[in-house]
């Protein structure tokens, strides 16, 4: 019979949540060292999976087929598997049944050996309409940006090294300056606000990108996934963009207002959360306005209307005198070059991850407003469902899925007539787990303050992911990775009086195909675990799985990346130094640095992070004054005290 059966495993990665669907043939064996994995089993050859996991044991599990069943068995593992949620030794596997092993929850699927393998689900980058409000090309699949070869750049950005001459020879405009910030989003600001702080003159930096305001990208998907300026960020009350120093804090400014307005009970509230949270208080986090406001008040600061130019920064290159230069775009028909010494290169998430079945829906029946992305402007779907009523179709788990629901509830309160399915691949039966510490899950979503474990950001965890290398860094972003929401009470009140009263309902299953039913509505064909194949229709859905930071997704980077021959790590993103230097194109004394998400894989896990992007700059910036880099000074306790007071009464650097 083994010969005859294959068994396709599927799961989403824990550190990113992107798909992996492997066909494989039985025995299989699980676990985390694949030298310790057993080749032969009975005279049978194995297929050893290797899963990257503190949380798996060397030799974790075995898959395999006895007396005409398929039968997994833990092989005395630590932390053990579990079946359909429960924890088992040895259990018979129907097909569908998910085997959770650590952090992998794992979908048994029965395949015939010569049946065609399916199409992989891979998360794919979407394709927007028009009219959407993201019209930024860089938030677009690679296909559609302009590609290089075209009439610009010219030729002569074919080479390794291009003459500066040669930039001056095409007639187009060539600036100059020491700094370059490429993006001119919250990564680029972030950096060019400890310049300021390190010494560096305004006229020195240049930041290139699409928008004045630098949190404009990242307001309008906080927008469009739900998160109004009322409303609260899943950030915490030291991660300040516009304050290196982090006091005083998110919180104490809020106390402050609300002391002063004579609001005591709201003001000492914030403190109260502040000193006790998690444990007896839930976690403070500002609101998004006010996070806004305190960004424009900085911008004005250190000048940075004086520092940003717009420009769609097309390619990069190392030049023949020792700098880089970078090929930008004004508009159409309108090109010019910029040479400086050090760039940072922060462009936010290259694209919007859109899953596959969803993005085939719409490319096939050219609908754009029954399928929708959380993170684009889907407004008519709430709009409609106040005026009308109607079905929902939630796909995703994470913080977003909670925000569309939390939205969806509202509009509930003005018509009654709404329910929702939240369309979930498997059961979330127990969270990830390291050392003694382990999540805490309620109705299938895995709770956390944040996206990482706050070690993470400047604590134990933070130094244990900087001295691992890289095969341990894999273990240990799995472990601490993973799908989480906050733990909000507010909004599990929402989850449980909607499964209370029947408008809310959890499905389990994979999908096979979305089409057009009858009336013109996305119909969702699954095959529901336990219960074979089954429809679910809707009237809308809406794909809250997440955004795309690997390097081939961004036409830039993917052009740097072949044309200088640059490495990625294992995630398919940017390979950085614990200084976050993209240490392979360092030319002469001149230096590229990188931050953000397209980050992730190396020294730091909350890349994308409010802190996470102040510690990558705090890093890079440090890395140009130990290189003497021009006008940069290393602050002092004196220095810094001195630069934390011009912030205070708002004075520029």
């Amino acid at each position: 019979m083994t010969n005859n059966l294959q068994i396709q495993l599927s799961w989403d990665e824990p550190t990113t949540g992107e798909r992996r669907e492997p066909r494989l043939s039985l025995p299989i064996a699980f676990g985390r060292d694949f030298a310790a994995l057993p080749t032969e089993i009975r005279g049978q050859r194995v297929t050893r999976m290797l899963l990257n996991s503190h949380q798996v044991s060397r030799v974790h599990a075995l898959i395999s087929w006895e007396q005409n069943q398929l039968v997994v068995t833990d092989q005395k593992s630590t932390n053990g598997i579990f079946v359909n949620g429960q924890r088992q030794t040895r259990s018979v596997l129907a097909n569908g049944d998910t085997v959770q092993i650590g952090p992998y929850i794992i979908t048994i699927t029965f395949v015939a050996a010569n049946t065609p393998a399916l199409t992989p689900s891979v998360n794919s980058a979407i394709h927007f309409n028009p009219d959407t409000n993201l019209p930024d090309p860089s938030l677009l699949s690679p296909r559609a940006a302009t590609p290089l070869g075209s009439s610009f750049p010219p030729p002569v950005f074919q080479e390794e090294k291009v003459p500066v001459q040669a930039l001056h020879a095409t007639g187009k405009t060539v600036g100059e300056s020491d700094f370059l910030a490429i993006g001119a989003g919250l990564g680029s600001y972030i950096w060019v606000d400890l310049l300021r702080i390190w010494g560096v003159r305004c006229e020195k930096i240049v930041a290139l990108g699409l928008d004045q305001e630098p949190y404009a990208r990242y307001k309008r998907l906080c927008m469009n996934s739900q998160i109004p300026l009322h409303e609260r960020l899943r950030s915490n009350s030291d991660s300040c963009p516009d304050n290196i120093w982090g006091w005083p804090s998110y919180a104490l400014r809020e106390s402050w207002r609300d002391f002063t307005k004579a609001n005591l009970s709201q003001s000492f509230k914030y403190l109260w959360q502040v000193f006790n949270e998690p444990t007896f208080a839930e976690t403070y986090t500002p609101r998004a306005g006010n996070v806004f406001d305190s960004i424009n008040r900085e911008a004005k600061r250190i000048g940075w209307d004086k520092i940003y130019r717009y420009g769609r920064v097309r390619a990069i290159r190392k030049t023949d005198d020792g700098r880089y230069c970078v090929a930008y775009s004004q508009g159409p028909g309108s090109h010019a070059f910029h040479v400086a010494r050090y760039l940072h290169l922060a462009i936010g998430y290259p694209a919007i991850q859109f899953l596959p079945d969803l993005q085939a829906y719409r490319e096939k029946y050219q609908d754009f407003k029954s399928v929708v992305n959380a993170y684009e402007d889907h407004n008519h779907v709430y709009e409609q469902l106040e005026k009308q009523g109607g079905k929902v179709l939630i796909r995703g788990r994470g913080i977003v899925a909670s925000r569309i629901l939390q939205r969806i509830y509202e509009a509930r309160q003005r018509n009654r007539n709404i329910t929702v399915l939240h369309l979930m691949r498997s059961p979330k039966p127990i969270g990830n787990k390291f050392e003694k510490a382990q999540r805490f899950v309620n109705n299938h979503y895995e709770f956390q303050p944040f996206n990482w474990p706050k070690a993470c950001w400047g604590g134990e965890l933070r130094v244990m992911l900087e001295k691992a290398n890289t095969d341990e860094r894999k273990r240990l972003l799995t472990d601490w990775g993973g799908t989480t929401t906050a733990d909000r009470r507010d909004w599990q009140r929402i989850t449980e009086e909607g499964l209370r009263e029947g408008w809310y309902k959890i499905e389990f299953g994979e999908v096979q195909k979305v089409e057009r039913d009858a009336q013109n509505r996305p119909l969702t064909h699954i095959q529901e675990q336990g219960f074979g194949q089954m429809t679910l229709d809707a009237d809308f859905i809406i794909d809250s799985t997440g955004l795309d930071a690997k390097a081939q997704a961004s036409p830039l980077l993917e052009d740097l990346v072949k044309h200088y021959n640059l490495p990625l790590n294992y995630l398919g993103r940017l390979s950085v130094g614990n200084n976050f230097e993209l240490v392979e194109m360092r030319h002469a004394k001149s230096q590229i640095y990188a931050a953000g998400a397209t980050t992730l894989g190396g020294p730091y896990a909350a890349v994308d992070s409010f802190l996470g992007l102040q510690y990558a700059a705090l890093c890079a910036v440090d890395s140009l004054a130990a290189a003497r880099a021009p006008g940069v000074h290393r602050l002092n306790a004196f220095s810094s005290f001195g630069q934390w007071l011009k912030w205070v009464f708002n004075q520029s650097p």
